[in-house]
């Protein structure tokens, strides 16, 4: 297939589009307060949103089997990325397979999706199209701030053109929303929204942290490097390898079993930026929050989807945020229960 590229102006494009829907009422933008926590090595943010306990959904599944069947269910009910407003379109054609729309919940500004334009399940092995698309969109922030330096390399514009996170969320433990495949994309500046000084400076995206940050995590992440001339093909080969290996955590399965296509046989997160495509598998989508206070009361319930590969989580009540800020071994606890041990083969060396 001829190579996906971006408009060379995808950074203003998804930043005229997010005001001008957020100035109609298109989109929601949901501010949060924020608070970094040290848990080991890692630096992971903490955000607080209590709007968003408020946004429209329907009734959660009861259990295990209904979850799985949400995530499959007609293409034919409610589908918001079948025909999305002209509001909430960024970019109609990136490719023949592929659009660019605005994401309508946002608690990070300028965050946009990248969708099939004819309906794909999120449950599927991604396709090298989808990867070249997220690839293509990833470069033009690059290349976007590269070409607003000047001779000696500092930028005329606005830091957050450089950098986007992109993940995607797949299976029922994975956070996914969803059935339409859609892969998520966020400015990594906007990513710092709230934090200052030398709290926005030691936060970075946490799939490209040290080998040593990624020993102090309770769960596995594992990743290959992204460099300026890594094709498509070759991103597809590198993330195909990932989800095989994740298969050995996951399933405890050789990965030469396991087919790079398909219905997905687990549920995972997948991140990439300019640098790095990274891979966990999933085991639940979250976990209480239980204090040792009151006799061990439960606060309430965190889950995470793709962002925790960026280092951060979300919580949706003032006492939940409250109470892991003040005591961060409480999140640290979700993480141990939301994924599967690292084994030093299967995860680290790679990069």
């Amino acid at each position: 297939m001829p190579p996906i590229r971006a408009p060379a102006n995808l950074p203003s494009l998804v930043k005229t589009a997010f005001g001008q829907a957020k100035a109609t009422g298109d989109l929601t933008y949901f501010p949060t307060q924020v608070a970094l926590l040290k848990l080991n090595s890692v630096q992971f943010q903490l955000r607080f949103s209590p709007a968003l306990a408020s946004k429209p959904k329907g009734p959660p599944p009861s259990d295990e089997q209904d979850k799985k069947d949400e995530m499959k269910k007609d293409k034919k009910a409610f589908n918001p990325f079948e025909n999305p407003l002209p509001s909430m379109t960024v970019v109609k054609d990136l490719a023949p397979s592929h659009a660019l729309v605005l994401n309508k919940f946002a608690i990070v500004p300028e965050h946009f999706i990248l969708i099939t334009r004819q309906f794909k399940p999120q449950t599927h092995v991604l396709e090298s199209d989808d990867l070249a698309a997220a690839l293509a969109c990833v470069r033009a922030y690059k290349e976007d701030a590269a070409a607003a330096s000047d001779g000696d390399g500092v930028s005329k514009t606005d830091s957050r053109r450089s950098e986007l996170f992109v993940f995607f969320n797949s299976g029922p433990h994975s956070g996914a929303s969803q059935p339409h495949r859609h892969l998520q994309l966020l400015p990594v500046e906007q990513m710092r929204t709230g934090l200052d000084g030398d709290a926005a400076s030691a936060w970075n995206v946490l799939a490209e942290g040290s080998d040593d940050q990624l020993r102090d995590l309770p769960f596995a992440i594992l990743r290959e490097a992204i460099t300026p001339d890594t094709t498509a093909e070759e991103l597809h080969a590198k993330y195909v390898s990932l989800y095989r290996r994740a298969a050995r955590l996951a399933l405890a399965e050789a990965s030469n079993d396991i087919a790079g296509q398909g219905e997905a046989q687990f549920s995972y997160n997948m991140a990439m930026t300019d640098k790095v495509i990274a891979l966990c598998p999933r085991a639940v989508e979250g976990a209480p929050i239980v204090t040792g206070r009151d006799g061990g009361r439960e606060l309430g319930h965190v889950a995470l989807n793709g962002t925790l590969l960026a280092g951060t989580a979300l919580v949706k009540t003032q006492e939940l945020y409250d109470a892991i800020k003040q005591e961060p071994a409480l999140l640290f606890n979700v993480l141990e229960k939301i994924g599967f041990k690292p084994r030093e083969e299967t995860v680290l060396g790679n990069l």
